[in-house]
């Protein structure tokens, strides 16, 4: 069954479970359009705003959630692509461009967390969340060194697309996952025993990769154990996503939104005109999810709430 207020848009119920997940009146709301490739959305509770990326222009945008205008928030942004929040309310980037990670200081001082691994210059990272003992993890796939497109066109240094995690403390960046193609979108389950990470090598590659694989997280919260493949997309390729507070995970796809159980089965699905990049709850109960599709900034209501942690 849909329903929909937008042309293309709508929520498709593939499991029952996922009558739980909606509220039926409930619509897709376009906030706005205007961008070349929107990525990235990070919620700020304490300013109501949402921060995402347009990556190809080479900005930040704000959304304002009170009065609902959009403005600029940073350019150039050195391609900025994924964007977090850490415990601090502190906004978390990673720059294709500059190949790095920073963070951004109350006082809009901008400080690097990572840029290279044992002198060797990051590809471009993608994707970061953090973790509740403040460790910043994060994906190094090659986009935005393949072309100029998204950033500057040139060699990898390291040779390979890792997973990393920058230590709160001494800084250190260790790789946690070196058997990835194009590690992509990330994030922890509600209680951090697994990190879910999308794998897009089937974008350069006939046979690559087009999934969320989910990887155990050892004792020690600092390293990865073993992994299985969480689910195969679908339609197009999986981004960037988030998990609710009941686990389930809700990603980007070349159709919208789709929704998965926590075990991996597909319940349902938000039809979104545009190729979805990533999402991210938001509002003041966070039960508004936020999407990213292609040019435009889009929301709607949910009867879930996100993950009540940070990253």
């Amino acid at each position: 069954m849909f329903y929909g207020q937008l042309e293309g848009t709508g929520v498709e119920i593939l499991d029952p479970r996922f009558q739980d997940c909606i509220i039926g009146h409930a619509r897709v709301e376009r906030l706005w359009t205007g961008a070349r490739w929107s990525e990235g959305p990070a919620w700020f509770p304490a300013g109501r705003y949402l921060i995402w990326s347009d990556i190809p222009n080479n900005r930040l945008l704000r959304y304002d959630d009170c009065g609902g205008n959009v403005a600029v928030f940073r350019q150039p942004s050195n391609n900025a692509n994924g964007n977090t929040v850490d415990a601090q309310g502190r906004l978390i980037t990673c720059e294709h461009l500059a190949r790095r990670v920073t963070r951004t200081e109350h006082d809009g001082s901008i400080r690097v967390i990572a840029d290279s691994y044992k002198g060797k210059r990051l590809n471009s990272p993608n994707d970061a969340v953090v973790k509740s003992d403040g460790s910043i993890w994060f994906t190094d796939p090659s986009y935005g060194i393949l072309t100029d497109y998204e950033g500057k066109r040139a060699k990898s240094e390291i040779g390979a697309c890792h997973v990393y995690r920058a230590d709160p403390d001494t800084g250190e960046v260790a790789i946690v996952a070196d058997d990835f193609d194009k590690p992509n979108g990330l994030a922890f389950s509600p209680d951090e025993t697994f990190l879910y990470v999308a794998d897009t090598g089937a974008t350069h590659r006939p046979d690559g990769p087009k999934h969320i694989r989910k990887l155990s997280v050892h004792a020690d919260g600092r390293s990865l154990g073993g992994s299985t493949i969480f689910a195969e997309c679908t339609e197009g390729l999986f981004d960037g996503f988030r998990v609710d507070e009941d686990g389930r995970i809700w990603t980007s796809a070349g159709d919208g939104v789709h929704c998965y159980d926590p075990d991996g089965t597909l319940i349902g699905k938000i039809r979104i005109p545009e190729i979805v990049s990533n999402v991210c709850f938001g509002g003041a109960q966070l039960n508004r999810l936020f999407i990213t599709g292609t040019t435009s900034l889009y929301s709607i209501y949910l009867a879930v709430n996100g993950a009540n942690r940070i990253g």
